[in-house]
């Protein structure tokens, strides 16, 4: 080969490998890219409509044959084993391009990092767990959509199993791993450190409320120190911290405090379910629920929004199934859930991202066989308020 063609045959290579990096997926940006000045506020803009990869990277088995480690060992101890333990096949590209195509904006991965971990008190991550979670990340990115990940069941094995001390730790050392990983992934990957147990203790030990909420806040500040101290793009990503069990309001009382950070309007935080107590109430659809959406939504606007802390409602009702009120107000499920959606996002300007699992009998919101969503009206709904439509 002549030098020409050396030349020309390197500089293809090259271009092959920048675009793996910089992801030329449709509306993608690069995903390795971060832009100067970007803030949470401005990514909770963009952030939009998301939807959970529920019961799939965050399962596990509860048999704790590692002990001290708390990991999970199930099966052969492949990937594949934890990702499909739950009933979800293996995500693939034709799921999540699915996902872009139905207007999610955001998808939010929950992961359990002990799977499979090694028993010998390091708490170290497996390395083909983070390249399989790396590896639908990318797909995500590359599609233009955000993706967060986060600490999900785990965090309740390690604070109701270890003394304070210990989870603090491990908690520590496992974000570090993730963070590191992850470091030079651009700003559309968010990390959101814990899911539903922050406030919960050891179990078999008392702890006052004043104890427990000030685990929770230690904990939250843990996590965005270990993220910052890994440097690269992580001294300025977008990081979510965890509400007082996700809980609306527990979170919205002057004993939780948003941990302090390096860098400005780079946190938001994380609660679940706005209308949780009319859900176990079945008022959903009453006027009382009507209203109850608004107060929940006015603590997190006059505890969070107008202090410039954007809220991510990291799980959204996707299903209300028998919980809708006799004669609801306001209409069918879907009806409901359009509602809803509408007040978070356009009233509000939360990220509403459902909670969503993968089932063969066609009740999940988004069917991964089918790669859509199952109802048309539910599908118009996620159009009507996606950011990239």
């Amino acid at each position: 080969m002549s030098k020409a063609g050396v030349f020309i045959g390197l500089m293809l290579s090259l271009t092959m490998v920048t675009a793996d990096l910089s992801g030329c997926g449709a509306g993608a940006g690069g995903i390795k890219n971060m832009r100067d000045g970007f803030t949470a506020q401005q990514a909770a803009e963009e952030m939009g409509v998301g939807i959970n990869l529920g019961n799939t990277f965050e399962g596990f088995s509860a048999d704790d044959r590692n002990g001290c480690a708390l990991s999970s060992v199930l099966g052969e101890d492949s990937i594949k084993d934890y990702e499909t333990c739950w009933g979800s096949m293996e995500i693939t590209r034709d799921i999540i391009d699915g996902m872009r195509d139905s207007g999610f904006d955001t998808v939010r991965i929950p992961v359990y990092w002990g799977n499979g971990m090694a028993d010998d008190g390091t708490f170290t991550v497996r390395k083909d767990l983070l390249k399989r979670v790396e590896e639908v990340v990318k797909w995500v990115l590359q599609d233009g959509m955000y993706c967060v990940i986060n600490m999900h069941h785990y965090d309740e094995r390690l604070v109701t199993k270890l003394e304070r001390d210990e989870a603090v730790n491990a908690a520590k050392t496992v974000w570090t791993q993730v963070a590191e990983h992850f470091k030079d992934y651009g700003d559309r990957l968010v990390f959101e450190g814990y899911n539903e147990y922050l406030g919960s203790v050891k179990e078999g030990t008392e702890a006052s409320d004043a104890e427990r909420f000030d685990y929770c806040n230690e904990l939250n500040q843990v996590f965005v120190d270990a993220v910052r101290a890994t440097g690269g793009n992580n001294a300025e990503r977008i990081l979510i911290a965890s509400g007082y069990n996700t809980n609306i309001d527990k979170s919205t009382t002057p004993a939780f405090v948003m941990p302090t950070d390096t860098v400005e309007n780079k946190l938001m935080v994380s609660v679940h379910y706005i209308d949780h107590n009319m859900n176990w109430q079945h008022q959903i659809g009453s006027e009382r629920w009507h209203d109850y959406i608004y107060e929940e939504c006015n603590r997190l606007k006059e505890c969070f929004t107008d202090n410039g802390i954007p809220v991510f409602v990291g799980e959204t009702t996707s299903n209300y199934g028998d919980s809708l009120v006799a004669d609801p107000v306001y209409g069918s499920e879907q009806d409901c859930i359009r509602e809803l959606i509408r007040i978070a996002r356009e009233e509000y300007g939360f990220i509403p991202v459902f909670w969503d699992t993968n089932t063969s009998d066609g009740t999940s919101f988004y069917s991964r066989y089918l790669c859509k969503i199952a109802d048309e009206f539910n599908a118009e709904t996620v159009m009507l308020y996606s950011e990239r439509n």
